[in-house]
């Protein structure tokens, strides 16, 4: 009785383990309409990504961050300026 019960835990146990050892099978699938059309998406979106890329590189090299920052801080101190001004001389309109 002990023996039948030993073998029928190891045949379980290696029934168990071969279960788990399987391999799924791969399908060959076809190349439908769907993947073609996101295969093509995805082709035009990374070809666009490489031109923007190549683009902001080149920008790059003008050093046209450094101008347009010199720009705004030129420009934000002239116009403080001027609206400091323009404030003096409303409150002054007002308040004589």
């Amino acid at each position: 009785m002990n023996k039948l019960l030993v073998v029928t835990v190891l045949v379980a146990l290696l029934a168990l383990t071969a279960e788990s050892f399987r391999v799924p099978r791969q399908a060959e699938e076809e190349e439908g309409t769907l993947s073609k059309i996101t295969d093509t998406v995805k082709s035009y979106y990374d070809s666009a990504l490489n031109t923007v890329s190549g683009y902001v590189e080149s920008i790059k090299g003008l050093n046209l961050e450094e101008k347009a920052k010199n720009l705004y801080t030129e420009t934000s101190t002239v116009v403080s300026t001027y609206a400091g001004i323009a404030q003096d001389q409303i409150y002054h309109f007002f308040h004589h």
